[in-house]
């Protein structure tokens, strides 16, 4: 695979769920090493994109390639390899409730390295959940026992087990209050840049939009209606992505961008 070629390359996708049709000759490209953002009001069908890439969802049309493999039409043994470049965090963490946070952080590591020792499957999901900012001791609890915020990160931690390089996060801020929500952004940014990872990030949070994508996708009338920055989304005359991105919070988080910007500027 080149390295200028996609690392996602979707085209003409068609999702439908009896008599309704969710996506219609879809086209999206993820370039390697971006963040790319994906927006869109409710019912369009993010989620559903998300899922078509990883294979939860059996698209009825198109065409899906990840590192270059065709996804579609094929026995899981033949995408085994490439399901175990990518790690993802689904909204809310979906954790295993009643495995702690060590144990969840093992499951996917068990699932493609069974041969590995008890000992080194410890010490990698050691590592994982100091990498995400918990604390050590946080390994040994159960999602029960963590806040909203930490159980986001045990999520990432076990999305990050097998180290790799394309990482796929749904909602990831939802729930958490803005203080919480920035310093997740931080940490998706940190890891992106010290690990190299590419990051498809469906979320509807502006100020996650501002802060750390490289670009940003528009989901409307069933199919990706722009990809781009955000100063190229804006100059755009398409009514939600006018109303989304110059809306009072859309206005909102561009002053708070401007203002942290400002502060970073002054103290360098």
């Amino acid at each position: 695979m080149d390295s200028a070629d996609p690392i996602i390359r979707v085209r003409g996708l068609r999702n439908q769920f009896d008599d309704q049709i969710v996506h219609e000759a879809l086209d999206l490209d993820v370039r390697r090493g971006e963040i790319l953002g994906v927006v869109g009001g409710s019912g369009t069908g993010k989620s559903v994109l998300m899922r078509s890439i990883i294979g939860l969802q059996s698209p009825v049309a198109g065409e899906i390639t990840v590192f270059g493999e065709q996804m579609l039409g094929r026995e899981d043994a033949e995408v085994w390899q490439v399901r175990r470049r990518w790690g993802v965090l689904f909204q809310g963490g979906a954790l295993f409730s009643t495995l702690t946070v060590a144990e969840n952080v093992e499951v996917p590591i068990r699932e493609f390295y069974p041969q590995l020792s008890e000992q080194l499957l410890d010490e990698i999901a050691a590592y994982k959940v100091v990498m995400t900012g918990l604390p050590a001791e946080a390994g040994p609890k159960y999602p029960s026992q963590l806040s909203g915020g930490m159980r986001k990160r045990a999520g990432l931690a076990r999305a990050l087990a097998l180290d790799p390089e394309l990482l796929f996060l749904d909602e990831p801020t939802a729930g958490l209050d803005p203080i919480s929500a920035a310093a997740f952004d931080a940490l998706i940014l940190e890891l992106k840049e010290t690990l190299g990872l590419t990051v498809f990030l469906i979320t509807h949070d502006l100020d996650t939009l501002y802060a750390i994508c490289d670009r940003v996708a528009v989901l409307a009338d069933r199919k990706v209606v722009a990809v781009g920055t955000i100063a190229e989304l804006m100059a755009l005359n398409h009514p939600w992505i006018q109303e989304y991105f110059n809306g009072p919070r859309g206005r909102a988080a561009t002053q708070a961008v401007d203002r942290h910007k400002k502060v970073r500027s002054d103290q360098d």
